[in-house]
């Protein structure tokens, strides 16, 4: 098969590599229908993260199965599956208390970026549609195996609930697909944190009901002054920066809560700031699998479109390019089609 690997910051190629097959049990290899680069894959294509020996690339997939182990029965070769980055066998006690990427057989994907993968866990990891989706519906789909699922998470940890005031922090794939959950969730309001007219643009197609442009004590004060001086009921923290924690921790009013889901980057929190400023705090990485069946049948039945967040859409084979048009900000997903 063939597939992305990094090498170095910067440097991405499309290489062949060995073929995919199923080295336990409770695996599964699925054909790629589509996959995409993260957000998150730019941390170390920038070097802001080790990158060690070249290694493949790519945690968000959906598929069709073509071998399964013989201890996976919840799906079956041919069928079309949906699957979270974090793998889970979603029997454990993390698992059952709601938190499969805690499973503690868990396995984080990072081989997606490929035309097959191995699918670890694929019992409790991989949701199999009824039938086969129309095309259309793929990268909707897609987004929900990562950046939709991290939204919803962000909202469900922020508590966003009816008619409340929600603020979400960066406006990338989680953000604006935390904008969905935002709205799904019954928030009156709806605040995003952008200086991008094409994301804001579609950021108020998702829900957003008002823009900030503001950042850092500028971007507090701005949120302030729109509620009362108190602050939003939820904020949803999408980007990872100390600046974002911080902007989310003091945009938030006195009981609120704070959906922590970028990848902390050069994060610190200051324990007696968070003791006095009673908001709560909850994040990590998103339990994706507990919300995938509700998630896949709100795009299939249209009421959510997520997909619309990959503004590029290129051959897998150009994966490089794909990270450049992210890098640069030229494009705010990269979807990739073997």
């Amino acid at each position: 098969m063939r597939g992305a690997v990094i090498h170095a910051p910067g440097d991405v190629r499309f290489e062949t590599l060995e073929d995919p097959r199923v080295i336990h049990p409770t695996d599964a290899v699925i054909r790629t229908a589509v996959t995409c680069v993260c957000g998150s894959d730019l941390w170390p294509y920038r070097g802001a993260e080790p990158i060690g020996d070249p290694h493949p690339m790519g945690h968000e997939y959906v598929g069709f199965v073509e071998e399964a182990g013989d201890e996976v029965t919840s799906v079956k070769p041919g069928q079309f599956v949906v699957g979270s980055f974090a793998t889970s066998d979603n029997t454990c006690a993390n698992c059952l208390n709601g938190f499969p990427s805690h499973c503690l057989h868990r396995e984080f994907m990072s081989t997606c970026q490929a035309d097959r993968v191995r699918i670890p866990n694929a019992q409790g990891t991989l949701v199999a549609t009824d039938e086969v989706p129309d095309e259309r519906f793929w990268p909707g789909l897609l987004a929900v195996s990562d950046v939709m699922g991290t939204g919803w998470w962000a909202a469900d940890a922020a508590e966003v609930g009816p008619g409340s005031t929600a603020v979400v922090v960066g406006d990338g794939a989680v953000g604006l697909c935390a904008v969905i959950a935002a709205r799904e969730r019954g928030a009156e309001r709806i605040i995003v944190m952008s200086r991008h007219e094409s994301r804001q643009r579609l950021a108020r197609e998702f829900g957003a009901t008002d823009v900030v442009t503001e950042r850092g004590d500028e971007g507090i004060a701005r949120i302030k002054e729109m509620t009362g001086g108190i602050g939003a009921d939820s904020v949803l923290e999408c980007v990872g920066t100390a600046q974002a924690v911080r902007q989310a921790l003091h945009s938030a009013r006195p009981g609120g809560n704070v959906g922590f889901v970028g990848v902390p980057h050069g994060v610190a929190i200051d324990g007696q700031e968070l003791f006095f400023s009673h908001v709560g705090l909850r994040g990590g990485p998103a339990p994706v699998r507990r919300y995938l069946p509700d998630l896949i049948d709100r795009v299939l039945s249209g009421r959510i479109d997520p997909g619309k967040v990959f503004d590029l859409t290129l051959p897998l084979d150009r994966v490089a390019e794909g990270y450049r048009a992210m890098d640069e900000r030229r494009a705010v997903k990269t979807l990739l089609t073997p």
